[in-house]
């Protein structure tokens, strides 16, 4: 019924009058709808990108200004390393301290590196950058043993300096205009520091050692453009309070004498001896790079100021445009709701008069065609009459009428074809049997005048074949639901004769072995059925297992009924083979649905129920537990059986 119902309710969204205005409806809310979400969609991702530019800013602001200030530990531990190997041995205790800050320093930084939420990608930068720094482990033994060069332990120095200030030089993609100027503006004066702090660190050396040597007054002139080069750089990208808080800097009595002395150490060009006192030039020039650090400070600090205040601002306006598009949603959806309710009012009476037509009998209807017999007038479909003038009513009438129509004449033919298969195996199977019970006449007195042995030993395998020709016949008849030909025995026949009976129709007969088959008789009616079904059991089993490993037939009293066993030592069956094994013997299949090779399975089912006996496959019992083979056990009823009270018999 259901089924009817889903095929002809989509017919009542096809007419013309509710496709049009569906079609209507839908052009006019999707559209403007669609533009709004657009607008506010890119709202959204506008915002979003703005506050996370803003929030990574200030992230890597944070981590800058902490490798500042292991760049400004660095900074000290080189210039003093400088003196100290320029000749200025009183150096030694302050080297030694400040190594003990750079360390502290480092570790603190490397721990903030790896905590969670560090940075992302430019906290990896640093991670990357702090292996420069782990190397001058080597080159400060270098400094103890005696054996370092003053020049190349300076550019050791330098080059882990300038890798932790070249990691955070990354400035923000697109956001705030303002905001990446501030960036900008903070890494240039923190390579403007980096070239005071250099040039205090190499003439450090060079006021130690009392004269420029070699190329040095040279590297003294590229450190001092540098210098003015990344102040000239800062001064385009610093606001005025930027700019004037670095001209204070500069403007300091240590600042004035630390030019001083830089002017004295022009007039070494010609490698003069100059007469700087080393501890003052590194003392003015101390207060002025730390004067520097603060000033790089505060433009962080109004760095992460600006950056928090974007992010705010587009974590508000992003709630703004999410609730924007959460209200046209809201408004859209409603529209949508009144809209639709104007169109289902009508489409509810048209379904009501739908279920009204498909309860009117259909699935009984087919019913009755299935289970008609023969020569039994099949059902018809007369045309309904819906009340009403009504196009879309009169439309699904037809629409019913014509399912309903097409259902039956469907289940009408596949009556008639079932029909016709069953009444042309039923007419083969007898016309076979006949024949064959004719054929086994023949061969019976064929072999009562037969006296050459060999002659008569073809005779006995010919009679054998077409006792399994007989039970093929009969096999059909059963799927065809006739009943078998009468073949009775007149009182009790014990159970080992119908094993036996059994084992006579199979082809490999000389693998069966009858182990142990206990005293019991069987109803002489029932033994042609029981006969057979066993045979197509003992059949399976041959078939489904080694030609070197024997059948087993067991037989045994359990109270009023009478169990047997075909036990075979095969490849087996899994669980789910053994589930839908079982689901045919119990008749849950129909044979019609099934590969051709389960055939077997219908006919022990359906002579099983015929019985009232109970039959089904297990997995059989191995050594230590384990599984080979399938043993199918058969329960007859106590009504077929008739069990003495005696000792257990063998039949071999």
């Amino acid at each position: 019924m259901k089924r009817t119902r889903r095929r002809v309710l989509p017919r009542l969204f096809t007419l013309p009058g509710w496709s049009t205005i569906r079609g209507r409806m839908a052009v006019v809310l999707a559209v403007p709808t669609c533009l709004l979400l657009v607008v506010t969609g890119l709202g959204v991702a506008d915002r979003a990108a703005d506050w996370s530019v803003a929030r990574e800013s200030a992230d890597r602001v944070e981590l800058a200004l902490g490798a500042q200030g292991l760049v400004r530990e660095l900074q000290r531990e080189r210039g003093l390393t400088n003196g100290l190997l320029g000749g200025a041995r009183k150096y030694r205790e302050d080297v030694d301290a400040q190594r003990t800050r750079t360390d502290t320093v480092r570790t603190a930084f490397g721990s903030l590196l790896e905590s969670d939420g560090a940075g992302g990608d430019t906290a990896e930068t640093l991670l990357s950058a702090l292996d420069p720094v782990s190397e001058l482990v080597s080159v400060r033994s270098q400094v103890d043993s005696g054996t370092a060069e003053r020049a190349a332990t300076l550019a050791a120095y330098t080059k882990a300096i300038d890798g932790l200030i070249g990691a955070v030089a990354v400035e923000p993609a697109g956001g705030d205009g303002a905001l990446a100027e501030a960036m900008g503006a903070l890494q240039t004066l923190a390579r403007a520091t980096e070239a005071v702090a250099l040039e205090r660190g190499f003439l450090n050396g060079v006021f130690a050692a009392g004269r420029f040597k070699g190329t040095e007054f040279l590297d003294f002139t590229e450190v001092r453009a540098d210098r003015l080069a990344f102040l000239r750089h800062f001064a385009e990208l610093a606001t005025p309070d930027q700019q004037s808080a670095l001209d204070a800097a500069f403007a300091t009595g240590d600042a004035r004498r630390a030019l001083g002395y830089e002017k004295q150490a022009e007039g070494g060009a010609d490698g003069s001896r100059l007469t700087v006192d080393p501890g003052r030039w590194w003392s003015s020039m101390t207060s002025l790079v730390d004067r520097l650090h603060g000033v790089q400070r505060e433009i962080g600090a109004d760095v992460r100021t600006r950056a928090d205040r974007i992010g705010d601002e587009a974590t508000s306006e992003l709630g703004g445009f999410i609730g924007l598009g959460v209200l046209i949603l809201t408004v859209a959806a409603a529209l949508v709701v009144l809209s639709a309710r104007s169109i289902t009012r009508p489409l509810v009476e048209i379904a009501e008069e739908a279920d009204a037509v498909a309860r009117t009998g259909l699935p009984a209807a087919v019913a009755r065609i299935q289970e008609a017999e023969a020569g039994e007038e099949l059902v018809s479909v007369p045309p309904r009459q819906v009340p009403g003038s009504a196009l879309e009513l009169v439309r699904l009438a037809t629409a019913l009428h014509n399912v309903e129509h097409t259902a039956i004449a469907l289940a009408t033919e596949q009556a008639v074809l079932r029909r016709n298969s069953s009444e042309s195996l039923a007419s083969l199977g007898r016309r076979n049997q006949a024949l064959l019970s004719r054929q086994l006449g023949l061969i019976t007195a064929l072999e009562s005048q037969e006296v050459d042995p060999d002659a008569l030993g073809e005779l006995f395998q010919l009679d054998h074949l077409a006792t399994r020709m007989r039970r093929n016949a009969e096999s059909l008849l059963v799927l065809a639901g006739e009943e078998l030909p009468p073949r009775t025995w007149a009182g009790l026949v014990t159970a080992a004769e119908v094993v036996q009976s059994a084992i006579a129709e199979v082809e490999e007969y000389q693998r069966v072995v009858v182990v142990d088959v206990q005293a019991g008789r069987i109803r002489g009616r029932v033994v042609a059925e029981l006969s057979h079904l066993l045979a197509e059991l003992i059949e399976n089993a041959l078939v489904f297992s080694p030609p070197s490993r024997p059948v087993e037939i067991y037989g045994w009293r359990d109270g009023g009924e009478y169990c047997l066993a075909v036990v075979d030592r095969g490849s087996g069956m899994t669980a789910e083979e053994l589930a839908r094994s079982n689901a045919r013997l119990a008749g849950l299949e129909s044979f019609l649905v099934a590969p051709t090779r389960y055939l077997g399975h219908y006919v022990v089912g359906t002579l099983a129920a015929q019985l009232g006996a109970q039959v089904d496959l297990r997995p059989t019992g191995g050594p230590g537990g384990s599984t080979a083979g399938v043993t199918a056990y058969v329960a007859l009823p106590a009504t077929l059986v008739d069990v003495p009270e005696t000792q257990s018999a063998a039949a071999g």
